[in-house]
């Protein structure tokens, strides 16, 4: 029998057993993938409280890496023996094997490790849309980004600083300003003791930036409007601290007629098409090394909660990863 960390009701970390599951076999367009390593990711708190409804009991995980074991009638995309990813396959990857849609999975590239791979698909490929699509960075474009010694900033950072922008991070702490540093921020604000909306006005001359990237939400939001520019943009892609209120749409007039947006990775990578431009553009800037991937924090599968509570408690940067 297969192992996984199943939910059977909503709650803290505690709610997250250790259970032997029957994965079965592929059907028709499925694979059967045996995981090397899964990536740990903010979304999986947000499906294990509730915050977002999922049925229960429940598999969680949304990222995740391994050796395609068997294949159904019709895959086309993968065979058996490939190293597959993926980061926009349904909930699940919290167990040793899974199956999966095969047009949910990337093939891993030769120079990527499978560590690597299951750290950085959500993550990165969230970066990519973010910079490449929601707004697309370019030379000469200030932007500022929440969380920066996070799993998506710390990508997110190193690829916009290639791109040509300056790049403003916030961090929780001296450790993560560090970090944040030493992977593309020209600037960091540690928004415990510096006020960062008078940080980024002072750091850009009053200009601010074109783009606000917020995926902390409650605590972060509404400054985060006062530090775009006039006609700027902020991204509002995840909900660390809590989701933001319903907000007064007069506001954004007189803060300068701003645009704000709700993205998510799903409808970035809805296709098979865009999946694969996503992941390669992705496996392009790690491979030649224009990103760096590292993995900061490993834990068993099997500890999972323990690696929820680390996470929750913002004692993790950048990736981390559950090893099977």
């Amino acid at each position: 029998m297969t192992h996984a960390i199943r939910i059977h009701e909503h709650g803290g970390p505690d709610v997250m057993k250790w259970e032997a599951v029957d994965v079965g076999k592929p059907g028709d367009k499925e694979i059967l993938v045996r995981h090397s390593a899964v990536g740990l990711n903010y979304i999986d708190t947000y499906h294990r409280t509730g915050l977002y409804k999922i049925a229960l009991p429940s598999i969680i995980g949304r990222e995740g890496a391994g050796v395609v074991e068997a294949v159904g009638i019709g895959v086309t995309e993968v065979k058996v023996g490939d190293r597959v990813a993926y980061g926009s396959a349904p909930i699940g990857s919290y167990a040793e094997s899974r199956l999966v849609s095969a047009d949910r999975v990337v093939r891993i590239p030769d120079g990527v490790t499978d560590q690597q791979a299951a750290s950085m698909m959500l993550k990165g490929m969230t970066a990519q849309y973010l910079i490449r699509r929601t707004h697309c960075v370019k030379p000469g474009d200030t932007i500022l980004f929440h969380a920066a010694a996070g799993g998506v900033g710390l990508i997110l950072c190193q690829w916009a600083r290639h791109l040509g922008a300056t790049v403003i991070g916030t961090v929780g702490s001296e450790e993560k300003a560090v970090l944040a540093k030493a992977n593309g921020c020209h600037h960091v604000i540690n928004y415990r003791s510096e006020d960062f909306v008078a940080r980024v006005t002072e750091i850009t001359g009053g200009k601010k930036c074109a783009v606000v990237y917020d995926g902390v939400g409650k605590d972060t939001f509404m400054k985060s409007l006062d530090c775009v520019r006039p006609r700027g943009l902020v991204a509002l892609f995840g909900n660390a601290s809590g989701k933001v209120e319903a907000l007064d749409l007069g506001i954004l007039a007189a803060k300068g007629s701003l645009f704000v947006t709700r993205p998510t990775l799903d409808t970035h990578v809805a296709t098979r098409e865009d999946l694969v431009a996503t992941a390669n553009d992705l496996f392009d800037v790690v491979s030649r090394g224009i990103v760096k991937i590292e993995v900061n924090q490993t834990y068993a599968l099997k500890d999972a909660a323990q690696a929820h509570r680390d996470l929750e408690a913002r004692k993790t940067t950048g990736s981390t990863v559950l090893i099977p």
